[in-house]
């Protein structure tokens, strides 16, 4: 059974652009225009076109594209930042904020009109928060955390191992590192995920990171997953993703 998965995609519009036609030319030769995009979250933060980004993918729903879009830790921040800018997300240090240079969301507050967010006082950041649509709020608060289907399981961080899907908690789904990276144990399933940043899409055996760091200015990975086995796309088609073991 075919899927794509599209790793972190961090506020870079044509970037998720060309990986839509990286798909679309893999779809073109295989013949499968059925099988689903998944995007693994991280949509906004770092990168400049936050807004564009999510309106993209909100109208490829909306036209019925048989996209589905994870909820990251940056989109969490994001929303939760929206719904109260004063609160904290719980997993970050306590002087860890929304506009902290660290995360990233400055950048998203420029996208849609908020600029300089990060040397404002907070007081004069709230009242232009309305420039941030009510569409796109609610449609953030709808995303999943996870995908399963067949032998892969999608999801933006990892899963705490051991724990029976039904029964993971957000918080792992969407920040875990450790003790999941390290774990080399058979999920009984492909974990498909981002957050992690590594220098390039990497298949460990048990587990399949699509995070090349589109964050910090490199590209987006886009892949095309069949069972267990895995291919980066590439504009020469596609790149054999041969499981290792490692961790990270």
């Amino acid at each position: 059974m075919r899927s794509y998965a599209i790793g972190d995609i961090h506020g870079h519009l044509e970037q998720v652009r060309a990986a839509h036609a990286l798909i679309a030319a893999d779809r073109a030769t295989c013949g499968d225009t059925d099988a689903p995009i998944v995007h693994l979250g991280d949509l906004v933060d770092r990168g400049p076109e936050s807004k564009g980004v999510i309106q993209f993918l909100m109208d490829g729903q909306a036209r019925g594209e048989n996209w589905v879009v994870l909820r990251g830790n940056h989109d969490r921040m994001f929303l939760g930042f929206l719904n109260d800018p004063a609160a904290q997300d719980p997993i970050l240090s306590s002087h860890v904020t929304y506009l902290n240079p660290r995360v990233g969301g400055e950048a998203t507050l420029q996208s849609y009109g908020i600029p300089d967010a990060f040397s404002r006082p907070l007081s004069e950041i709230v009242p232009l928060l309305g420039a941030v649509p009510q569409s796109h709020r609610d449609w953030l608060a709808a995303q999943p955390a996870y995908f399963l289907r067949d032998a892969a399981l999608f999801v933006h961080a990892g899963i705490r191992p051991g724990v029976d899907l039904h029964d993971q908690v957000e918080d792992d789904l969407l920040w875990i590192r450790e003790p999941f990276l390290s774990d080399p144990r058979d999920h009984g399933v492909l974990v498909v995920h981002g957050h992690t940043n590594i220098q390039a899409a990497t298949h460990y055996g048990n587990r399949l990171n699509l995070d090349s760091g589109a964050g910090y200015g490199h590209p987006i990975s886009t892949a095309v997953i069949e069972g267990r086995d895995a291919w980066l796309l590439t504009p020469e088609g596609r790149v054999p993703l041969t499981p290792h073991r490692g961790s990270k």
